[in-house]
Protein backbone atom coordinates (compact mmCIF):
# COMPACT_ATOMS: atom_id res chain seq x y z
CA UNK A 1 0.00 0.00 0.00
CA UNK A 2 2.90 2.36 0.57
CA UNK A 3 3.95 2.05 -3.05
CA UNK A 4 0.46 2.82 -4.34
CA UNK A 5 0.15 5.89 -2.16
CA UNK A 6 3.53 7.10 -3.31
CA UNK A 7 2.58 6.39 -6.95
CA UNK A 8 -0.72 8.32 -6.58
CA UNK A 9 1.18 11.18 -5.00
CA UNK A 10 3.64 11.31 -7.94
CA UNK A 11 0.75 11.16 -10.43
CA UNK A 12 -0.94 14.00 -8.60
CA UNK A 13 2.26 16.12 -8.68
CA UNK A 14 2.70 15.40 -12.39
CA UNK A 15 -0.89 16.44 -13.09
CA UNK A 16 -0.42 19.68 -11.14
CA UNK A 17 2.79 20.47 -13.11
CA UNK A 18 0.99 19.88 -16.40
CA UNK A 19 -1.95 22.05 -15.30
CA UNK A 20 0.45 24.81 -14.25
CA UNK A 21 2.35 24.74 -17.54
CA UNK A 22 -0.86 24.66 -19.58
CA UNK A 23 -2.39 27.51 -17.61
CA UNK A 24 0.84 29.51 -17.78
CA UNK A 25 1.12 29.13 -21.56
CA UNK A 26 -2.56 29.91 -22.08
CA UNK A 27 -2.34 33.10 -20.04
CA UNK A 28 0.46 34.42 -22.25
CA UNK A 29 2.76 34.97 -19.31
CA UNK A 30 5.55 32.89 -20.80
CA UNK A 31 8.70 34.60 -22.02
CA UNK A 32 7.68 36.84 -24.96
CA UNK A 33 9.93 35.33 -27.62
CA UNK A 34 7.74 36.60 -30.44
CA UNK A 35 7.88 40.17 -29.15
CA UNK A 36 11.64 39.95 -28.66
CA UNK A 37 12.15 38.68 -32.21
CA UNK A 38 9.95 41.43 -33.68
CA UNK A 39 11.74 44.19 -31.73
CA UNK A 40 15.17 42.81 -32.69
CA UNK A 41 14.09 42.70 -36.34
CA UNK A 42 12.89 46.30 -36.25
CA UNK A 43 16.12 47.47 -34.62
CA UNK A 44 18.14 45.61 -37.25
CA UNK A 45 16.05 47.13 -40.04
CA UNK A 46 16.46 50.63 -38.60
CA UNK A 47 20.23 50.29 -38.29
CA UNK A 48 20.47 48.88 -41.81
CA UNK A 49 18.48 51.78 -43.27
CA UNK A 50 20.51 54.33 -41.31
CA UNK A 51 23.80 52.90 -42.56
CA UNK A 52 22.71 52.37 -46.17
CA UNK A 53 20.90 55.67 -46.63
CA UNK A 54 23.30 57.79 -44.59
CA UNK A 55 22.38 60.44 -42.10
CA UNK A 56 20.12 62.30 -44.48
CA UNK A 57 20.81 65.23 -46.77
CA UNK A 58 23.98 67.24 -46.41
CA UNK A 59 23.77 70.24 -44.17
CA UNK A 60 23.00 73.46 -46.01
CA UNK A 61 25.83 75.84 -46.77
CA UNK A 62 26.74 78.12 -43.90
CA UNK A 63 24.48 81.14 -44.21
CA UNK A 64 26.27 84.30 -45.31
CA UNK A 65 24.75 87.55 -46.34
CA UNK A 66 27.92 88.89 -47.94
CA UNK A 67 28.63 86.31 -50.68
CA UNK A 68 29.24 87.93 -54.05
CA UNK A 69 28.70 86.15 -57.35
CA UNK A 70 31.58 86.02 -59.84
CA UNK A 71 31.20 85.71 -63.62
CA UNK A 72 30.61 82.07 -64.51
CA UNK A 73 33.06 79.85 -66.39
CA UNK A 74 35.80 82.41 -66.97
CA UNK A 75 38.97 83.80 -65.42
CA UNK A 76 38.28 86.15 -62.52
CA UNK A 77 40.13 89.37 -61.76
CA UNK A 78 39.66 91.29 -58.53
CA UNK A 79 41.38 94.51 -57.46
CA UNK A 80 44.13 93.67 -54.97
CA UNK A 81 43.36 96.85 -53.00
CA UNK A 82 39.97 95.35 -52.09
CA UNK A 83 41.75 93.04 -49.63
CA UNK A 84 43.97 95.62 -47.91
CA UNK A 85 41.76 95.53 -44.80
CA UNK A 86 42.61 91.85 -44.15
CA UNK A 87 38.95 90.82 -44.32
CA UNK A 88 38.09 87.59 -46.11
CA UNK A 89 35.68 88.11 -48.98
CA UNK A 90 33.44 85.20 -49.94
CA UNK A 91 32.43 84.47 -53.52
CA UNK A 92 30.17 82.11 -55.44
CA UNK A 93 31.40 80.89 -58.82
CA UNK A 94 29.73 78.62 -61.39
CA UNK A 95 32.23 76.24 -62.98
CA UNK A 96 32.37 75.34 -66.65
CA UNK A 97 30.33 72.20 -65.87
CA UNK A 98 27.63 74.28 -64.16
CA UNK A 99 28.45 73.44 -60.54
CA UNK A 100 28.29 76.28 -58.00
CA UNK A 101 31.31 76.50 -55.73
CA UNK A 102 32.31 78.91 -52.99
CA UNK A 103 35.68 80.43 -52.24
CA UNK A 104 37.28 83.20 -50.26
CA UNK A 105 40.11 85.65 -50.89
CA UNK A 106 41.94 87.63 -48.20
CA UNK A 107 45.18 89.41 -47.43
CA UNK A 108 46.99 87.63 -44.61
CA UNK A 109 48.93 89.24 -41.76
CA UNK A 110 52.18 88.96 -43.77
CA UNK A 111 50.67 91.02 -46.63
CA UNK A 112 50.17 88.13 -49.08
CA UNK A 113 46.84 87.74 -50.87
CA UNK A 114 45.52 84.23 -50.30
CA UNK A 115 42.67 82.32 -51.94
CA UNK A 116 41.00 79.06 -50.98
CA UNK A 117 37.86 77.09 -51.63
CA UNK A 118 35.35 77.50 -48.83
CA UNK A 119 35.83 73.78 -48.17
CA UNK A 120 38.44 71.27 -47.06
CA UNK A 121 39.33 67.62 -47.65
CA UNK A 122 37.68 66.53 -44.40
CA UNK A 123 34.51 68.56 -43.79
CA UNK A 124 33.48 69.48 -47.35
CA UNK A 125 30.47 67.12 -47.34
CA UNK A 126 28.82 69.22 -44.66
CA UNK A 127 29.01 72.34 -46.89
CA UNK A 128 29.58 74.68 -43.96
CA UNK A 129 32.83 76.39 -45.00
CA UNK A 130 34.82 78.83 -42.88
CA UNK A 131 34.37 82.09 -41.02
CA UNK A 132 36.95 84.68 -40.10
CA UNK A 133 37.89 85.64 -36.55
CA UNK A 134 40.68 88.20 -36.58
CA UNK A 135 43.66 86.72 -38.36
CA UNK A 136 42.36 83.13 -38.44
CA UNK A 137 39.82 81.22 -40.47
CA UNK A 138 37.63 78.81 -38.48
CA UNK A 139 35.95 75.71 -39.89
CA UNK A 140 32.20 76.04 -39.31
CA UNK A 141 31.86 72.27 -39.08
CA UNK A 142 34.64 71.08 -36.76
CA UNK A 143 35.74 74.37 -35.18
CA UNK A 144 39.44 74.06 -36.04
CA UNK A 145 41.20 77.35 -36.72
CA UNK A 146 43.86 78.20 -39.30
CA UNK A 147 46.20 81.18 -39.33
CA UNK A 148 45.80 83.33 -42.42
CA UNK A 149 49.55 83.02 -43.20
CA UNK A 150 49.09 79.23 -43.58
CA UNK A 151 46.37 79.46 -46.26
CA UNK A 152 47.82 78.31 -49.63
CA UNK A 153 50.85 76.97 -47.72
CA UNK A 154 49.39 74.10 -45.71
CA UNK A 155 46.92 71.84 -47.42
CA UNK A 156 45.08 68.61 -46.83
CA UNK A 157 43.10 67.61 -43.77
CA UNK A 158 40.87 70.42 -42.57
CA UNK A 159 43.03 73.22 -44.01
CA UNK A 160 41.17 75.40 -46.50
CA UNK A 161 41.73 73.86 -49.95
CA UNK A 162 44.12 76.24 -51.74
CA UNK A 163 43.44 78.02 -55.01
CA UNK A 164 46.32 79.00 -57.25
CA UNK A 165 46.27 82.75 -57.80
CA UNK A 166 48.52 85.43 -59.26
CA UNK A 167 48.94 89.18 -58.90
CA UNK A 168 49.10 90.98 -62.24
CA UNK A 169 49.13 94.80 -62.42
CA UNK A 170 47.31 95.30 -59.10
CA UNK A 171 44.74 92.60 -59.91
CA UNK A 172 44.29 89.21 -58.26
CA UNK A 173 43.80 86.68 -61.06
CA UNK A 174 42.02 83.36 -60.51
CA UNK A 175 42.08 81.11 -63.59
CA UNK A 176 38.84 79.38 -64.59
CA UNK A 177 40.66 76.04 -64.94
CA UNK A 178 41.86 76.33 -61.33
CA UNK A 179 38.42 77.34 -60.06
CA UNK A 180 36.90 74.36 -61.90
CA UNK A 181 38.92 72.08 -59.61
CA UNK A 182 36.66 73.20 -56.75
CA UNK A 183 33.79 71.19 -58.23
CA UNK A 184 35.19 68.16 -56.40
CA UNK A 185 34.20 69.79 -53.09
CA UNK A 186 30.68 70.67 -54.15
Amino acid sequence: MGKRKKHRELDHQQQRREQFVTAHEASGRGFPWTTLIIVAGLVFLGVTLYVSLGRGPAAPAFARSNVQTLPAGQDVTLPASLFDDGQARFYRYTTSIGRDIQLFVMKSADGVIRAAFDACDVCYRERRGYRQAGDVMICNNCGRSFRSVDINVLQGGCNPAPIERSLVGGQVVLKAATLDLGAAYY
